[in-house]
């Protein structure tokens, strides 16, 4: 792909290096934008600015947020002695987009991979524990992609939350072995919440 422009073909790299757009959607997208009035891009820009800038990770649950502690964790309907536990920000969102689900999370960042080198102290486990070490925390839902590096992650969790008193569920198979839970549709994904069982380690 040939450009009569240096700018435009800078614009097109930067779009096509995002997941999911090659080449030809991304002169596709700056096309578009050019045809767009100047203030329209300077508010793209600026967006993108300001959520790079801004963001945070939650001090509590490790999701991302505006602000120390996000809306999730401050809104007061939460039930605060149920935690899901999730590998990643899009399993959290793809839960909270079901419905279903009216506690608190928290985001592990990863799962427990020796192939990849990623232990325990990898990922946000030591928060974890010392939210349940607080008191409040009553069940923990493993809502884990079902692969074997999620079922290894999900018994040492087990190991670490059940002396302290919490009860440790998974999410119903309705989730296929192996699959990623960001890819399972609202309804399954909901009902599997719902219909969560205890989780019995080996």
């Amino acid at each position: 792909m040939t450009f009569s422009s240096k700018l435009i073909e800078k614009a097109v790299e930067a779009f096509s290096g995002l997941p999911g757009i090659g080449r030809k959607t991304a002169l596709r997208l700056v096309l578009h934008l050019l045809k767009q009035e100047k203030s329209t891009t300077e508010q793209f820009a600026h967006a993108l600015l300001a959520m790079r800038e801004g963001i945070r990770e939650c001090r509590q649950c490790h999701n991302l947020s505006d602000d120390e502690v996000c809306q999730i964790c401050t809104d007061p309907r939460r039930d605060k002695s149920l935690v899901c536990v999730v590998e990643n920000i899009r399993d959290l969102m793809a839960i909270e987009d079901t419905g279903q689900f009216r506690g608190l999370y928290h985001v592990l960042g990863g799962i427990i991979s020796p192939i990849e080198g990623i232990g325990p102290s990898d990922l946000n486990i030591d928060s974890l524990v010392m939210r349940a070490q607080q008191g409040e925390l009553r069940e923990a839902i493993m809502a884990i992609s079902p692969t074997i590096e999620g079922e290894t992650t999900i018994f040492y969790l087990s190991k670490k939350l059940q002396p302290q008193g919490v009860q440790v569920s998974t999410i119903a198979r309705g989730v296929s072995f192996g699959g990623d839970l960001e890819y399972a549709d609202e309804l399954t994904l909901g009902r599997s919440i719902v219909a969560r069982t205890p989780y019995a380690g080996r």
